[in-house]
Parts: structure tokens; C-alpha cells; sequence
């Protein structure tokens, strides 16, 4: 049995958010608008205008600032009980997730809204939540995916590099999860073989980013959309979800379980994380060195991260190597892998990552 799973509108384009009213009305006669303060600014005005001049009734509500169990009881109780149909979460992946978490509560629809492209949680079901100290604690579900997802490129470019990066990040990693999923009979998130239209997802999306990375980025630092800005975006946005979640994971997002868990590591970006891990699982899979040189160079040149210092963590200790390999190794898609792993495999492929690194100039 194969399940095939996606959002239920995708609209992408420079001036797109224009169109949230019209969209939202689509789904419901009323919206919850979830958003920190900086948002709120940035687009808050425009989704309110929107929602007016299409009869939507619409409240707000602000965003703590992290994706917990306790900030999502607190946004549900600052409803009184009301019962929106859609909830509009709007920003990065924290608080897209949180506006999941709400509207599950609520039985409500998704409309993501994201600002940044640092990762695809705008057209996932799942939602990762953390605990106080930022150390992941679980991933829930929606019973579907957002029923829209709407990115406007004007307001994606404006955003800092750093976050566009870090979705570069996320979304390169995807095409080689897919592959060791189907390698070793794994399931993907729906709990199905993966389908083929997975995989042809994330090679895509590699490809495309490996093609278009470098000169979206330079339209970033011109805060300019351009096509390399829609191609990447695309990639990063719905292609990347499309290819985790019908393709399945492995290592590589295993690993943020242990890479949480270090406070120095803590605080680096999802998309970061899981592109340094892409290199450990890559140093698993013996991968040819003229292979590995290609993407380290590939990584050099965009500025994503070699090796553990570019995360945040100079010196790991045995005790920190430790940590992170046995909580990778606890993660439910650690065993998508072609053979069994142990702590040690996973010590060893990142203490031989940080001696090859280690001996190439940074960015």
C-alpha cells in the first residue's frame, strides 16, 4: 500500500499575500490570526484588509515565541471559546506549528502563512513540539495536511540570509532520506511504502537547489525576487515537504534528537542541523570521496555548516559525541537505514566528518 499525502491549495509569487482573503474564504466565515509582534507588523495589516474585504471575521492572537504543550494550552484558552474555522499561523516553523497544534484543538482548517522559507513545515501534517529548555519532546499530527499554504516571494527576500540558508539546508537532505527509506523497507510519515512520486519529489528538489542555490542567494542579499528565488523557494517550501513526508526519513532528521540535546548545539536552526547531518549520514553510507569533496564544496560555497563548530560546539567531548549518537539512534526513523547502527558507527563517521573538515578553510 502505498499513501500519498500534500496540501489542498499551494499558491506561491511575489504580491501573493494579497490573495489571503479570497483564499481563506474559500475554507470559512471566520479566522484566527496567529503571529508574533513582528509579523503581526510585517503582514498583519494586509491579512486583516484581506479578511475584511471578503467577509471573513477575524481575531488575532500572539505568539509566545516557542512551540511547546503549554503555549499552545495558553493560545487555546485566550480564544474564551470561541471556535474559529480556519487558523491563519503565519511566520517561521515555530509558529506555523503552533497554529497547527491550535487548530487541532480546534478542529479547525490550516492556512500557513510563512515569511521565511527556513523549512517545510508550511506544507506538513506534523507538527514537532519541544520542551522549555528547546530539547525536542514529540511529533503530533494533524488529521490532514493545512488546506493552504500561501508564499509570497516579496516578503520570503526580505527575510534574513541566515533563514534561507537554513532552508537550502533542510530541503537538500530529503532525496537521500528517501533513498534509505525505500533501501530498507521503511515507511514514510503516513505509515505507507514510500510512493514514487516521493522520491522524484526529493531528487527534484536536490537537484533544483544543487542548480539555483547559489544565485537565489545573491538575490536574497539584493532583497530582490527573481526565478533562481522561485525555484528554491518552491524546492525548499512544497517540495520538500511533499518529498519528507511521501518519501520517508532516515539518519539525517534522527539526529536532530541528539543535536538538541547539546546545549551549544540547541539553539542552531533546524535546517543547519540537518545539514550537517547529511554529511554524517553521507560518512555512513561510505560514500565515494569524489562524492563527498563535491558537496563539501558545494556546502563551502553557500556557507552551510562542515562540521560541529559551524553549529556552535568548538571542542566535543567523548561525552558529547555519546550523547548525540545514542539519542539519534532512539529516533523511530534511525532504523530507515540499510543496516543496523550502533552508537560507535555514528561516533566514528562524526569524529572522521570533523577530521576531514577540519581540514579545509571556512567560509
Amino acid at each position: 500500500m502505498i499513501i500519498f499525502g500534500s496540501p489542498g491549495r499551494y499558491i506561491q509569487g511575489p504580491g501573493t499575500l494579497d490573495r489571503i482573503g479570497e483564499e481563506v474564504g474559500r475554507l470559512g466565515k471566520s479566522a484566527v490570526f496567529v503571529a508574533d509582534a513582528v509579523v503581526d507588523r510585517l503582514v498583519g495589516g494586509r491579512v486583516a484588509a484581506g479578511c475584511d474585504n471578503a467577509g471573513v471575521t477575524l481575531s488575532k492572537l500572539a505568539f509566545g515565541g516557542e512551540i511547546t504543550p503549554g503555549e499552545i494550552d495558553r493560545l487555546h484558552g485566550a480564544l474564551a471559546g470561541e471556535r474559529p474555522d480556519v487558523v491563519i499561523a503565519a511566520g517561521g516553523g515555530k509558529c506555523i506549528d503552533a497554529g497547527k497544534g491550535l487548530a487541532a484543538r480546534l478542529g479547525a482548517e490550516v492556512a500557513s502563512l510563512p515569511t521565511i522559507a527556513s523549512n517545510d513545515a508550511p506544507t506538513s501534517h506534523v507538527y514537532v513540539l519541544y520542551d522549555e529548555d528547546h530539547r525536542l519532546l514529540r511529533v503530533d499530527r494533524l488529521p490532514r495536511n493545512p488546506a493552504l499554504v500561501l508564499v509570497d516571494t516579496a516578503v520570503i527576500v526580505r527575510a534574513p540570509r541566515i533563514l534561507f540558508l537554513a532552508g537550502i539546508g533542510d530541503a537538500l537532505v530529503k532525496s537521500f532520506e528517501a533513498a534509505q527509506c525505500v533501501r530498507s523497507g521503511g515507511r514514510n510519515i503516513f505509515g505507507s511504502s514510500p510512493p514514487q512520486a516521493g522520491l522524484v519529489l526529493a531528487e527534484a528538489c536536490y537537484r533544483s537547489l544543487r542548480d539555483h542555490a547559489a544565485s537565489a542567494l545573491a538575490a536574497v542579499d539584493r532583497g530582490e525576487p527573481d526565478e533562481a528565488v522561485e525555484r528554491v523557494v518552491e524546492a525548499t517550501v512544497l517540495w520538500s515537504g511533499l518529498a519528507f513526508e511521501n518519501g520517508g526519513l532516515s539518519i539525517v532528521h534522527s539526529m536532530t534528537r541528539g543535536l538538541s540535546a547539546v546545549p551549544a548545539l540547541a539553539g542552531a536552526l533546524h535546517g543547519l542541523q540537518v545539514a550537517y547531518a547529511l554529511l554524517v549520514q553521507c560518512m555512513l553510507e561510505e560514500r565515494d570521496p569524489a562524492f563527498m569533496d563535491d558537496l563539501l564544496a558545494f556546502y563551502r560555497g553557500i556557507g552551510l555548516p562542515r562540521g560541529l563548530a559551524d553549529l556552535g560546539l568548538e571542542a566535543p567531548s567523548d561525552a558529547d559525541y555519546a550523547l548525540i549518537a545514542e539519542l539519534t539512534l532512539q529516533a523511530p526513523h534511525a532504523r530507515n537505514f540499510d543496516r543496523d547502527l550502533t552508537p560507535g558507527d555514528l561516533v566514528r563517521a562524526m569524529r572522521t566528518l570533523e577530521g576531514r573538515s577540519g581540514t579545509l578553510p571556512r567560509p
